[in-house]
């Protein structure tokens, strides 16, 4: 949240591509969502939802 509210969104979406867990990102979604942020920046959510997916498929999880 800091990197997208500082206005570097390209930085954050860099860091949700390392983002260890799926609670991590979920908890970012839910940031976005109570500061109304949510579609602001579509690189951002298309990075999130990504992640998401990548790190639920069993197979492809990766470890903290």
């Amino acid at each position: 949240m800091a990197l997208l509210r500082a206005g570097n969104p390209d930085a954050a979406v860099a860091q949700i591509r390392v983002a260890p867990s799926v609670r991590e990102l979920r908890a970012l979604e839910s940031a976005l969502a109570e500061a109304q942020l949510r579609g602001r920046w579509r690189n951002v959510d298309a990075a999130i939802a990504e992640s998401l997916q990548a790190l639920s498929a069993p197979r492809l999880h990766r470890s903290p």
